[in-house]
């Protein structure tokens, strides 16, 4: 065998060998997805009752009334916090090569009743989905604060999840408010919430982090969010917390 075909031959054998490589390489690259977060902080509250509003009235007379009252919906819960974290090069062992401390922090927060999510058919909640998981939580459409009565407008800034992108004002979604009153609908909102769900229709609440931005009460939040409950079980609603820094 001359010189050059035996060059030919190598060159031929380490081109194979770089192709059968890559594709090894390839076959083991993941994206990064949504991912459980750990809780370092918990204090769970709610609104302290009305007292009665007295009316003495004398006997013989007839009265008329206006009135108007505020209750406590037993259909919702909120979520708010802040984030940190950091970005990790792992092994399938949890064991790392290098971590970046994320000073800035955006991304996601997610929630969802589902403990499982296939993050790589998520998109946006059509109709379907979203009366299905209001059905699943015995809440009726005809209820003022319904699911499908809450997320109706279809207006919130793109973001990833993962690697799929989300396009803006594709979903149905709200905004949370600021200072105890409600944002103008618009794509810089503060605090936007995006329904989705993944290829199974198991309904997936974003939240889109805004850190250390003034939240409902006026002070500082990283994330918040509000989340259907079944208001007539006796044991409260399982959700399962994902966050993705970016």
């Amino acid at each position: 065998m001359n010189t050059r075909v035996s060059e030919w031959i190598e060159n031929l054998f380490k081109t194979g060998l770089a192709l059968f490589l890559l594709l090894v390489i390839s076959a083991t690259l993941v994206h990064a997805v949504p991912t459980g977060p750990s809780i370092t902080y918990n204090k769970t509250e709610t609104a302290n009752l009305t007292p009665a509003t007295q009316i003495t009235t004398q006997g013989g007379s007839f009265t008329t009334l206006v009135l108007n009252a505020t209750t406590q919906t037993p259909r919702w819960k909120a979520y708010a916090g802040n984030v940190t974290g950091k970005l990790i090069l792992d092994d399938s062992t949890k064991k790392s090569i290098y971590d970046w401390t994320v000073t800035s922090v955006t991304g996601e927060v997610y929630a969802t009743r589902n403990s499982s999510i296939d993050w790589s058919t998520i998109g946006c909640a059509d109709t379907g989905a979203i009366l299905a998981e209001q059905n699943s939580l015995n809440m009726s459409a005809s209820n003022a604060d319904s699911l499908n009565a809450t997320f109706i407008n279809k207006v919130h800034k793109s973001f990833y999840v993962g690697t799929a992108l989300i396009q803006n004002s594709t979903c149905y979604a709200i905004a949370t408010y600021v200072n105890d009153a409600a944002q103008s609908s618009s794509e810089n909102a503060k605090f936007q919430e995006i329904l989705l769900k993944d290829g199974s229709s198991r309904v997936v609440y974003a939240t889109l982090i805004n850190q250390n931005t003034t939240g409902f009460n006026g002070l500082k939040y990283d994330f918040q969010m509000i989340v259907p409950e079944n208001e007539f079980s006796a044991t409260p609603t399982t959700y399962y917390l994902y966050a993705e820094l970016i």
